[in-house]
């Protein structure tokens, strides 16, 4: 037997037993044929099953984050735009692109899709795709649990033909839905009227994204091939949106049932069989918890969104303490070896508050959410099981959610937000930049008014000319926080202490401030981050930090070294250090 040989018979044997536990009354060999068929649909065989391995990480590893059309000129495709601006602008400082949704699409930008085997006109063509992917690892998201209302899946329901009239998820208002977990505010079921008469559709968001009904295999089998479309089309790593909610089943809350994990399982299955390095990453804004699940034994997520820290960095900023912000790092496991947490502070959405359900009190979340309304953002609502409407996420851009404390603005907006994003590179995983984050964007409050959608406050277009003008010069805030952020980006990536599976251990300086100690896999390199959560000058006591007596230590930040630090080290207001020994 070849080693090809046994590594079909490996992958069919690990795909029975994933439709097994998904689809326990289908035909599993027939079913694995049509999915193997749907991978690989020009008869390649699959690669020998790749592993999780912390040798395919790296602490240069980084993404940025950012819509197709973020960069506009009225002359030139976005995505030529775009790439102009990672090419000439951004350079190797970044080694991921994550580009959000560029499909045809109704609502939402982008995430109720249309077409997922089209690029929407209006942002280029296919080939302006690969060229990004040429030379950034492109990341792009698979939209598992809905599509638009005008896809061609709908129009076939509506009228009653196959395909689309065995794709969406109906249910009846008799069924026992006061369980389900939602992350809006809108009606559960929407009425649609069909060749058959009225069916009420499923739409876990609006009614303009409605849920596909993966309990049927027929279903599983097209996101398989569309997962297949887009690899080919030169994406390695895969965000497998709103992937929670994809498994339905009345009487229950909807959401993580075991059918979702196993679904996962098996589409790791397929890309560790992948002849490309491919990446699935799972988008699970939930309590910390049940987030940490979608690690699987290593065989489910490479990597997770790390969604309790945008909320907890930010209300650390406002309040100046660290408490809760440690408390929760503390109870955080490390991520299993090859694979790691995302760690983000901004995104295309809103800051989460589900994810710090459990981890701050709601006198706490209150605090934050008028700090953040004072700043001028926004509140959005999800609806419960019993019908209340509860805060589901603050919508701000993340510059001006900085701007100051809970006793108002003050003139440290600027170093208040580096202070953000130096904390972020510290932790153990990989760092993500939203490009509005990178580029000190402030709210977008006419985009508001335009879409009369909150999260058009952390969406807005940016001319390209004003903004390489601004990029342009020095005096200008965008240049100031580009640089810097770009220049931390570049140093931390020389880090081998930063490897996303680096050990990292919380330091216990008191409230004010804030520590990690970040050691090297192959133990070279130990890092003490440190960051002052205050407007006000802190006393960092090095006694406390246990130095090795004779060590030089150099602050990667600052550019002091010494062989023997100091017994007290006073730090400006939100000033942070990385202390490293050797000094590398």
């Amino acid at each position: 037997m070849t080693g090809n040989d046994k590594t079909d018979i490996l992958l069919h044997e690990r795909l029975l037993a994933h439709i097994r536990l998904i689809y326990p009354a289908v035909s599993a060999a027939g079913l694995a044929d049509r999915l193997l068929q749907a991978f690989w649909p020009d008869g390649t065989k699959p690669a020998a099953a790749r592993t999780a391995d912390p040798a395919s990480l790296s602490a240069a590893d980084s993404v940025l984050i950012t819509y197709g059309n973020t960069i506009v000129d009225r002359q030139n495709p976005p995505l030529v735009l775009l790439n102009d601006f990672l090419q000439r602008h951004v350079g190797d400082a970044i080694t991921s692109v994550h580009i959000l949704p560029f499909f045809p699409y109704t609502s939402d930008d982008g995430f109720a899709v249309v077409d997922y085997y089209k690029i929407n006109s209006t942002l280029g063509d296919w080939h302006h795709i690969g060229r990004i992917a040429e030379d950034y690892r492109l990341m792009a998201d698979l939209v598992l649990n809905h599509i638009s209302s005008s896809h061609a899946w709908m129009v076939q329901f509506r009228q009653g033909q196959d395909p689309g009239a065995g794709y969406i998820c109906t249910a009846s208002p008799e069924d026992d839905l006061s369980q389900v977990v939602r992350p809006r505010s809108a009606e559960l079921l929407n009425e649609v009227e069909t060749s058959t008469g009225i069916r009420h559709v499923w739409c876990t968001f609006s009614h303009d994204q409605v849920d596909v009904d993966f309990s049927n295999p027929d279903v599983l089998v097209e996101y398989v091939r569309i997962l297949r479309f887009l690899i080919d089309k030169g994406v390695r790593t895969v965000r497998l949106d709103a992937v929670a909610f994809i498994w339905k089943q009345a009487g229950t809350s909807c959401i993580h049932l075991p059918e979702v994990h196993e679904i996962v399982r098996l589409m790791r299955t397929l890309c560790d069989h992948c002849e490309h390095e491919i990446t699935l990453i799972t988008e699970t804004n939930v309590p910390n918890q049940e987030n940490l699940t979608y690690f699987g034994n290593r065989n489910e997520a490479h990597a997770i969104y790390n969604f309790s820290l945008p909320p907890l960095l930010l209300f650390a900023l406002l309040s100046r303490s660290g408490d809760a912000l440690n408390r929760w790092l503390m109870s955080m496991p490390p991520a299993q070896l090859g694979c790691a947490y995302l760690n983000f502070t901004a995104s295309h959405d809103g800051i989460g508050l589900r994810p710090v359900e459990g981890l701050l009190s709601e006198v706490e979340k209150l605090q934050m959410i008028e700090a953040v309304t004072g700043f001028g953002g926004l509140l959005s609502m999800r609806k419960t099981g019993n019908g209340d409407d509860h805060p589901y996420e603050m919508n701000i851009a993340l510059f001006d959610a900085l701007k100051g404390t809970q006793d108002g603005p003050d003139e440290y907006q600027t170093e208040r937000f580096i202070c953000s994003q130096t904390v972020m590179m510290s932790l153990q995983g990989i760092p993500a930049f939203y490009i509005h984050s990178l580029l000190a964007t402030p709210n977008d409050t006419d985009g508001v008014t335009r879409t009369s959608h909150n999260r058009s406050i952390n969406r807005a277009q940016l001319d390209y000319g004003e903004l390489e003008a601004a990029l342009a010069d020095p005096d200008n805030v965008r240049h100031q926080v580009f640089r810097r952020l770009l220049s931390l980006m570049r140093l931390r990536a020389q880090q081998p202490a930063f490897h996303p599976n680096a050990m990292q251990s919380v330091l216990q300086l008191g409230d004010s401030l804030f520590g990690v100690e970040r050691i090297s896999l192959d133990q070279s390199q130990t890092i003490l981050a440190i960051a002052s959560l205050t407007d006000v000058p802190q006393v960092l006591n090095t006694v406390s930090l246990d130095l090795p007596r004779g060590s030089r230590w150099r602050d990667l930040l600052g550019g002091q070294t010494w062989d023997d630090a100091p017994a007290e080290i006073v730090l400006s207001p939100y000033q942070c250090v990385w202390f490293s020994s050797p000094p590398i």
